[in-house]
């Protein structure tokens, strides 16, 4: 993976999690794996809603409140001053303004009322909250760019979305940046046949979906064949792998050695994918084997597939799921 400008992720953020000191108490909330071990290979653009809406700090803390008719408004929690109509206008014009920055993927700020992607406190009339709201920022953000990859710092706890997100926002900054170097279907196809597998590890139905618009596109403007096949992607990367759709495509690698393959070394192989399946061993273990078949015996195809390194070794997302 590059690590120039143009070959690093971009990827939107809360300003907190970078050590800024923007919250309303004048602290931050720093992640250290987000800034310097996920930092290595990305180029964060920090936002924080509330005082880029002009809000001082040290401030009084917000909160999401629900009116009895269902809207739910943002205000200050000892006060009562609303602030909706003002955070929502930022908002619109902010999200307008990220569409220039070519973003990857966004981490939100967990339980913010103005950057919570899920479960934050929306509180009723008699003040009893449940979770059950969305930060008013993160609402826009996520209806004016439906797929594109987020997450927020709690979620990212779970080694199983870690990955799967991480993976998504290289996928992504891959395809930006060859496409940036050289525009084109031949460009397009390449990168499609490079991400075959991983493809079909998150849907085997948009798997197809998209080999079939692959084929097809040069019947049609490339502007418009591009754009297909990112919504196709966006929407393949949300979808989750599971340890089903991991061990199909494993067992569809070591269909490529089966003419090469000892007795043994299959054996060991089917040992391992089904230690994996049991749960006993990551999913790096049986990858680490087939990767060594694929050195070994200098299998072309597999070894320009995305699958079996999504992203750097160094993040060793793969020795956790």
């Amino acid at each position: 993976m590059s690590e120039s400008a143009e070959g690093r992720i971009r990827l939107g953020i809360s300003s907190c999690l970078l050590g800024n000191r923007v919250r309303y108490d004048g602290g931050h909330k720093l992640d250290t794996y987000l800034r310097d071990v996920l930092g290595t290979y990305v180029d964060y653009v920090a936002v924080c809603p509330e005082v880029e809406v002009g809000l001082p700090i040290p401030r009084e803390a917000l909160r999401l409140v629900a009116r009895p008719d269902g809207e739910v408004r943002l205000v200050f929690s000892r006060s009562g001053g609303d602030i909706t109509e003002p955070m929502r206008d930022w908002a619109r014009r902010r999200v307008a303004e990220l569409e220039q920055e070519q973003l990857d993927g966004f981490i939100f700020k967990a339980k913010s009322p103005s950057s919570g992607m899920e479960r934050v406190k929306l509180y009723d009339g008699s003040g009893m909250p449940r979770k059950q709201g969305v930060g008013l920022f993160a609402g826009i953000f996520m209806e004016h760019f439906p797929l594109l990859p987020v997450e927020e710092d709690g979620r990212l706890n779970d080694a199983g979305l870690r990955e799967n997100f991480i993976a998504s926002i290289f996928t992504l900054q891959r395809l930006r940046h060859s496409l940036a170097q050289q525009p084109g279907l031949g460009t397009l196809v390449a990168f499609h046949s490079r991400h075959k597998l991983l493809l079909l590890s998150r849907s085997p139905q948009l798997y197809r979906e998209l080999g079939r618009l692959v084929a097809t596109a040069a019947s049609a403007p490339f502007e418009d064949a591009f754009a297909r096949y990112r919504v196709l992607l966006l929407k393949a990367l949300k979808t989750r792998p599971t340890v089903k759709k991991h061990i199909n495509v494993l067992q569809h690698i070591l269909g490529y050695f089966k003419q090469y393959l000892s007795a043994d070394e299959k054996q060991e192989a089917l040992e391992l994918i089904e230690q994996y399946r049991a749960g006993l061993v990551p999913l790096i273990v049986p990858v680490t084997l087939l990767n060594h078949f694929v050195r070994k015996y200098d299998n072309a195809y597999l070894r320009q597939q995305v699958y079996l390194q999504p992203h750097p070794r160094e993040l060793k997302l793969l020795n956790h799921v």
